[in-house]
């Protein structure tokens, strides 16, 4: 680009000098630039193999959407983990601002090439599964608030459980043995989890409250994840329900969804968030403002790394190797929270999160055996790519 715009320059400085006694400099000067250029076709050369192999590389696919997820859940987790902290709808609407402003720049420097532009008709018709998202990602940040990583991720299995349901009463779905099997595990789970969780609170172990400030943290917790499991399986339900009428193509949901549930978060936060000088400051204390704000834009972005790195694991993968790396994805996003937070690392806890681990494996196989019987051969070894948005919104439900 740089070798390109050099030639113009020097072309548009030819031209206005002109001459014949300026023949013998334009042929030194495009000796020159012929030089220069082939020194940059060698320099870059090497580097677009490099570059291609990564592209079509699927470990590098899997390291980078397990990455992405992760550090959407920590990131997420930093923000709304303060000890004051009650802006989680001004925080949404920065992850819904940022989003968009990512996803329009990426549309003028022709990386979305086939975002469609706006429409008021879709619009409308999308707006209900728009105020369904907002329940579901505050719920979710609300519940990730008073939970630990680890307890929120295995309780999140749940959702599972309720949208395969749904899916039976509303697309006439079926569950299988195995399905069954991988429920029951995802219960116990979840049961092990709360149960070592308010042991190690009223033991202390990992709490810095009081024990009955503790458990009635805890039971805050609960019931907020308790509305995110039947809010997220909403969304989902309702989503597919009419994402086939509106024909939506790639980014086109992840759009429409961040740019309606802008003015939505924007008025609940003015109407239920304190703005005054001292909440501000007690969010935003002065030690840690600079990397909350940074977090606040990074998990914006996030969304989009994720959308972009479930597509590229397809692509170079298949859908059947994507749906194993969710499952095995559970472990190191609650590994995490032991990691980066003070969760109570306990005999029960981390039962908890290998059960839920497993639990997770065993429905992604039903739903591998369940889609080989369906087509009345082998496992698949390749599918056709999802679109990216579909797999960026079933991404942040699972996260």
């Amino acid at each position: 680009m740089s070798a390109m715009s050099n030639k113009r320059n020097e072309d548009v400085e030819m031209k206005a000098v002109g001459g014949p006694e300026f023949a013998g400099e334009r042929e030194t000067d495009a000796f020159i630039r012929r030089s220069s250029s082939r020194s940059a076709h060698v320099v870059a050369a090497p580097i677009a193999p490099i570059i291609d192999k990564i592209d079509h590389s699927p470990g590098a696919s899997i390291i980078a959407y397990c990455l992405s997820s992760i550090s959407m859940t920590v990131v997420n987790k930093y923000v709304v983990s303060g000890a004051y902290w009650n802006l989680n709808f001004f925080y949404l609407a920065v992850q819904s601002l940022v989003c968009t402003a990512a996803i329009l720049i990426c549309k003028q420097l022709g990386l979305f090439k086939n975002l469609a532009a706006f429409d008021s008709t879709k619009a409308k018709k999308w707006f209900p599964i728009s105020l369904l998202l907002v329940g579901m990602i505050y719920t979710s940040t609300k519940a990730l608030q008073f939970l630990s990583v680890p307890v929120y991720t295995i309780f999140k299995n749940l959702t599972i459980i309720v949208i395969a349901y749904g899916e039976v009463l509303w697309f006439g779905g079926s569950v299988s043995p195995m399905a069954l099997l991988s429920f029951g595990l995802m219960v116990l789970s979840s049961v092990i989890a709360a149960w070592a969780d308010i042991q190690a609170a009223i033991d202390g172990v990992g709490h810095s409250l009081e024990t009955s400030d503790a458990l009635s943290t805890l039971n805050a917790g609960y019931a907020w994840m308790g509305m995110n499991v039947f809010c997220t399986a909403a969304y989902i339900l309702g989503m597919r329900k009419v994402i086939k009428k509106m024909n939506f193509k790639d980014y086109d949901t992840m759009f429409y969804n961040n740019l309606l549930t802008i003015p939505v978060l924007i008025v609940c936060s003015l109407v239920a968030e304190d703005w005054s000088t001292v909440n501000l400051a007690k969010n935003f204390p002065i030690e840690t403002r600079n990397s909350l704000l940074i977090g606040m834009v990074y998990s914006g972005l996030a969304a989009i790394f994720i959308s972009y790195c479930s597509a590229w694991c397809i692509r170079v993968t298949s859908s059947t190797t994507y749906s194993m790396v969710g499952a095995l994805n559970k472990l190191p996003i609650a590994i995490s929270g032991l990691v980066f937070f003070n969760a109570p690392v306990t005999f029960g806890s981390v039962s908890a999160i290998f059960l839920g681990f497993i639990s997770g494996l065993v429905f992604t196989w039903s739903k591998v055996r369940q889609k080989a019987k369906s087509v009345g051969s082998v496992l698949p070894t390749t599918q056709p790519m999802m679109s990216a948005s579909s797999q960026s919104n079933r991404d942040a439900a699972n996260s």
